[in-house]
């Protein structure tokens, strides 16, 4: 959430920021009600002050032996005015608080301006994605090939968006999030946390989530619950309306999840396979940071999903978002994408954001400095990976000649040593 200060003392920052990313108009309605309720919250203390000043007159006319009955039915007419005052600034603070919610963040200087995806600039790509020198089947073919994925029996149990793993595709979806959960925990010193997949509607508001993006959530509506996108939501939440001191942070979690998105926007999109589901699995590292060291921190915790994709050797390449494309509670976002090359085109496997105090003020999550002040430090978030896609690449980058799937060195230690995926059991 912004900082009504910053937005009432700075308003051309602001509203170039908020432009940048589509969402000046909101702005209007904001200064106008804020003008509005300074003015009512001048006029209170305006009151006040002329009751507190009748108010000390009140003694001394009666030791004077004068008549306080005018001075009493003054106080008393200004009293009912500071009454109907005070109403006015609550609806007004009603009114203005969910036009406030819905006020995204503000893109970081960094950040190219643009209106869409289109606007994204390449940072750097990492191996060849090359031209395959034999027929690449697409992941959905060789993985039901292979007795993979069964995506018709998914389909008919729950539906389009939804994906069966069996046999060593389930044994690999294991093995993948049990190698990323180690290389973050053991290289990048990152803290495992296991949290709720259910949330209140408070801890997806804290992130971001709500109110916006209510319609692609899965509500559970006899209890208020949420299913989460993301464990970026019940991870961060652990802190919400904490006090830190200075020497807790920085705070690095990492956890697994499984993620729900109803991906109520993109329906008719990317309907084979595994590119667009609404339940996937997910490994997600959240780090807790002073604000002087965040932009560092988006930086090194691109860096580990990187690590991700090399150990998996997967072409990737690393883009920065543009304004328009930014989420809705970040400053700054790295996407990695990752090639898929029966499809000829980039996959998103993650994106790395820095929210600044975006997130940590709808927590009500500080942290006291070193001199005893409050403030509220910065939250970062970052895939490490998401598997779907990560899996879509890996069945095509490492898809052989004979049909099989090679195994990157680095994962075999975790499907008990096997070299291939190939047809029949393994």
């Amino acid at each position: 959430m912004l900082d009504l200060r910053m937005i009432r003392n700075d308003v051309d920052r602001v509203r170039r920021g908020l432009a940048a990313k589509g969402a000046a108009a909101q702005l209007d309605a904001v200064l106008d009600l804020e003008e509005q309720r300074r003015r009512a919250l001048q006029e209170v203390e305006t009151r006040k002050a002329q009751r507190n000043r009748r108010s000390e007159e009140v003694p001394k006319l009666k030791a004077a032996g004068g008549d306080a009955t005018a001075v009493l039915a003054e106080m008393k007419a200004l009293a009912e005015e500071i009454k109907e005052l005070d109403a006015r600034v609550k609806e007004l603070d009603d009114r203005l608080e969910p036009l406030l919610h819905r006020l995204p963040n503000l893109p970081h200087d960094s950040v190219p301006v643009g209106p869409d995806a289109s606007a994204n600039v390449e940072v750097r790509r990492w191996g060849t994605p090359g031209t395959p020198t034999h027929p690449i089947l697409p992941h959905w073919e060789i993985g039901e090939r292979l007795g993979l994925l069964d995506l018709r029996r998914a389909s008919r149990m729950s539906g389009a968006g939804f994906a069966v793993f069996a046999g060593a595709g389930a044994r690999l979806q294991r093995g993948l999030i049990q190698f990323m959960l180690d290389l973050h925990i053991q290289r990048h010193r990152f803290v495992e946390v296991s949290t709720p997949y259910l949330v209140r509607r408070e801890s997806m508001f804290g992130t971001g989530q709500l109110p916006k993006m209510e319609d692609d959530m899965y509500h559970c509506a006899a209890d208020d619950l949420f299913l989460i996108p993301t464990a970026e939501v019940s991870i961060t939440n652990l802190y919400r309306d904490d006090i830190l001191q200075a020497e807790d942070l920085p705070i690095y979690h990492v956890g697994y999840s499984p993620c729900f998105r109803r991906e109520a926007g993109a329906a008719g999109k990317d309907t084979r396979g595994l590119v667009r589901l609404h339940q996937f699995d997910k490994v997600e590292m959240v780090k807790i940071v002073r604000p002087e060291t965040s932009y560092d921190e988006l930086e090194t915790l691109l860096a580990c999903a990187e690590a991700v994709l090399q150990e998996l050797e997967l072409p990737y390449r690393v883009l920065t978002l543009a304004s328009g494309d930014l989420s809705f509670s970040a400053a700054k976002c790295y996407d990695l994408e990752t090639w898929a090359p029966a499809e000829a085109r980039w996959l998103e496997v993650s994106s790395c954001s820095n929210f600044e105090a975006f997130q940590a003020r709808r927590l009500g999550l500080r942290y006291r400095t070193a001199d005893k002040r409050l403030e509220f430090p910065h939250t970062l978030n970052g895939s490490g990976l998401a598997l779907p896609r990560v899996i879509v690449s890996l069945l095509e980058v490492h898809q052989t000649e004979r049909g099989t799937v090679r195994i990157p060195a680095a994962l075999r230690p975790y499907l008990d040593g096997l070299e291939e995926l190939g047809p029949g059991p393994a």
